[in-house]
């Protein structure tokens, strides 16, 4: 079991546990720890409308990059990674070195975590959700913000049953942000 590749959900959530990819923080430092978890990872899952949203950001700065050192090297480190997409509309996908899924999500990500190779990276609410609910996520990352929505897309709506964790690390953040790392346990 110990020679399987991890599956690790990391997400930006507010202290409230709302999902808001453009409200959230976005500084250097964040940007240096997401590449760090990314350069242990060589494949991301994706569901359409994350693999979207990506796709029409981050290729366009590996032509031209910014200049702002850590999201210059997000944008190679994402775009080099394998990248298999889980959508029912999607009928071909662009970017380098992605894929669309051929079977289910549970077919998929279990003979992904077969394969040999680094950690497994998923994105996007409503596909950690379907994994969390099918128990394939091995940890979980979360970045909280130091920001109260109030309202917006609710990270853990949908889930079915209860998911017991254990605190690996944790990590803050001149921002106030603050990253808690947890090991999925079994009950």
């Amino acid at each position: 079991m110990n020679s399987m590749r991890k599956l690790i959900s990391s997400i930006n959530i507010s202290l409230d546990g709302f999902m808001d990819h453009i409200g959230m923080i976005a500084d250097e430092e964040l940007h240096r720890n997401v590449n760090q978890m990314f350069a242990a990872s060589d494949t991301l899952l994706f569901g359409r409308k994350t693999y979207q949203l990506m796709e029409d950001a981050w290729p366009a700065i590996v032509k031209n990059p910014t200049g702002n050192k850590p999201m210059d090297e997000f944008a190679v480190l994402i775009d080099n990674m394998q990248k298999v997409v889980f959508s029912r509309t999607l009928k071909s996908v662009g970017w380098k070195n992605a894929r669309l899924a051929t079977g289910g999500l549970e077919e998929e990500v279990s003979a992904l975590k077969k394969q040999p190779g680094k950690n497994i990276m998923a994105g996007g609410a409503s596909l950690i959700i379907e994994l969390m609910n099918l128990d394939l996520i091995d940890e979980y990352h979360f970045c909280i913000h130091p920001i109260i929505f109030g309202s917006g897309q609710p990270m853990f709506k949908n889930i079915r049953e209860r998911v017991d964790l254990k605190l690996i690390k944790t990590s803050t953040f001149g921002s106030g942000a603050i990253n808690v790392y947890y090991e999925r346990t079994k009950r």
